[in-house]
């Protein structure tokens, strides 16, 4: 049965400028430096099509920031295969899905810390967990970058986590939206 999390829907009409990429598991091991450069590529990509009057420089930070973030965790949790992302852009409304496969003891407890993230206030909790991780340096798994993306960036995240019976594995989604002003 499929969980969901948040903001989990993409509301982009069938006019939205697209772009899908694979990040491919084999033959290139995934790793930090494919997050960055795939993030700045799409990051320069969506700002340049962006709606008249959105600061660009803006856009293309916000995107670039907001998938960076998301595609780190994808790969840093990624039980097997590939990574999907798919993007669209209508007007000033920016969308993204990131699909990747995680193993059920990871599922389990990224639901427990999206169930008290979604509970709290991101800001709040973001100056909780930013102080935390100042007294304790082998701390991890704090959703940070999750907590700035929606305090500082009003980004609205959702995940839906379906379980495949046939590997055992988890299909997660993480959907991402910004709205340029």
């Amino acid at each position: 049965m499929t969980v969901t999390f948040g903001h989990a829907e993409l509301t982009n009409g069938p006019s939205a400028t697209t772009l899908h990429i694979t990040l491919a598991a084999e033959p290139l091991e995934l790793s930090w430096q494919h997050c960055g450069t795939t993030s700045d590529f799409l990051g320069d990509y969506f700002a340049k099509c962006c709606a008249k009057g959105v600061d660009q420089v803006d856009a293309r930070h916000s995107i670039g920031y907001l998938l960076n973030e998301i595609l780190e965790n994808a790969v840093k949790f990624r039980h097997d295969g590939n990574i999907e992302i798919s993007c669209s852009l209508d007007g000033n409304h920016f969308e993204s899905e990131i699909s990747n496969v995680i193993d059920p003891a990871t599922a389990e407890k990224f639901q427990e810390l999206l169930t008290e993230i979604l509970a709290r206030d991101p800001g709040e909790l973001l100056l909780e967990r930013i102080e935390a991780n100042a007294t304790d340096l082998d701390s991890s798994g704090s959703g940070l970058g999750l907590l700035t993306l929606m305090s500082d960036y009003d980004a609205k995240l959702g995940w839906r986590f379906t379980p495949d019976a046939s590997n055992g594995s988890v299909n997660l989604k993480t959907v991402a939206a910004l709205t340029f002003s």
